[in-house]
């Protein structure tokens, strides 16, 4: 690939380009807002002058509801050789390019799996597809070299590739990306109205699951509308789950032994079906799940601080497979907490305690 146009320079097209351009790849970039255009021209993206002949690969970011109309009136144009879109959902919109006349031989249905809750060209980065999937959904009407130049662009932005039907892909991105986003919100919105005393007591938890309610609404709206009713169909599984942990605890709350032992019952079967599912999240670099061991460590909040702990970590020979920071509420303090393999804790925790660091036990 020598030549790409990238339509949209939100969070993912910019960080195409970005990847893209940094391999070699001349882009041009396009955008009904130019401002942001020439944002991402001047992060290095690429040029936002249109390409004076058809390029190789048009990439379309747009939100789900724009593509087809867009993908529509590039091949019309004769913008490229090959045509894809880069939007959270795939079956509806492939469907509509149909229904205007577009080309289904020319297009490719791609989806990275990858984004920030930040939105925008500054958001953006090079890296940001790095060792995660990418879902391509051919046909039998798809071209070769189209699926050649797609997979080529997945290499080049360092991503993996996966291959599915558009209805799965919609079915699954409605389980493991939608929904999640509007439970996240959900239990957010609990805390718009919460005592500030509550708020205070915040920690790890809540952090963890509301991180993504940050995300634009705006933009949820769009990838929400676009796929509504698998979201839906998982919403009624979860509601008829909380009805039974409501009325389960419920029957905690009650006087009569029996009801209280359903209850019981009721609330380890919900947690019990949390760690099945839990356990069969992909681990790192997508392979099996893997048991760590945690290892807390007391860490002042002072620059380099972080990059002391893990010279130390690595002057021992232990690899540091996930970090999280816990922040001591009001000081200037808190707890890193360094996921390692549990043959490397006894090694780690001497070492740190023989340059100085204070281990919380677990």
């Amino acid at each position: 690939m020598r030549t790409a146009l990238v339509v949209g320079t939100g969070l993912i097209g910019t960080s195409a380009a970005l990847a893209l351009a940094g391999r070699g790849v001349r882009v041009h970039l396009l955008d009904r807002d130019a401002e942001r255009a020439r944002t991402a021209a001047a992060l290095g993206a690429g040029t936002d002058r249109e390409p004076e002949e058809p390029v190789d690969l048009a990439i379309v970011a747009v939100p789900p509801a724009h593509v087809a109309p867009v993908l529509a009136d590039a091949q019309r144009r004769g913008l490229a050789r090959g045509y894809l879109d880069v939007a959270s959902v795939k079956g509806g919109p492939r469907r509509e390019l149909r229904d205007l006349g577009g080309d289904p031989v020319s297009y490719l249905g791609s989806h990275p799996m990858s984004g920030r809750e930040q939105t925008g060209p500054l958001a953006a980065t090079a890296d940001l597809f790095e060792g995660r999937p990418w879902v391509l959904t051919p046909t039998t009407e798809t071209d070769t070299e189209v699926l050649n130049l797609a997979l080529e662009l997945i290499a080049l932005c360092g991503a993996v590739p996966v291959v599915m039907d558009a209805d799965a892909h919609d079915r699954a991105v409605a389980l493991v990306s939608h929904t999640p986003q509007l439970l996240s919100s959900m239990i957010a919105a609990r805390l718009e109205s919460a005592d500030e005393t509550a708020v205070r007591l915040c920690g790890q938890g809540i952090r963890d699951v509301t991180r993504i309610a940050a995300s634009d609404p705006a933009m949820w709206v769009e990838i929400l509308s676009a796929n509504p009713g698998p979201v839906a169909d998982i919403l009624a599984e979860v509601a008829g789950d909380l009805d039974e942990a409501v009325r389960a605890l419920r029957a905690l709350d009650s006087a009569d032994e029996d009801k209280r032992g359903g209850g019981v019952a009721g609330i380890e079967s919900v947690l019990r079906r949390g760690n099945s599912g839990r356990a069969r999240v992909p681990g790192k670099h997508g392979q099996a799940p893997a048991a760590y061991q945690t290892v807390a460590v007391l860490i002042s909040d002072r620059p380099g601080e972080l990059a002391r702990i893990f010279a130390d970590a690595g002057a021992v020979g232990v690899n540091i497979e996930d970090v999280r920071i816990e922040h001591a509420t009001g000081q200037q303090a808190g707890h890193v907490q360094l996921m390692v393999d549990p043959g490397a804790v006894a090694v780690l925790e001497g070492a740190l305690r023989d340059r100085g660091w204070s281990i919380r036990q677990q």
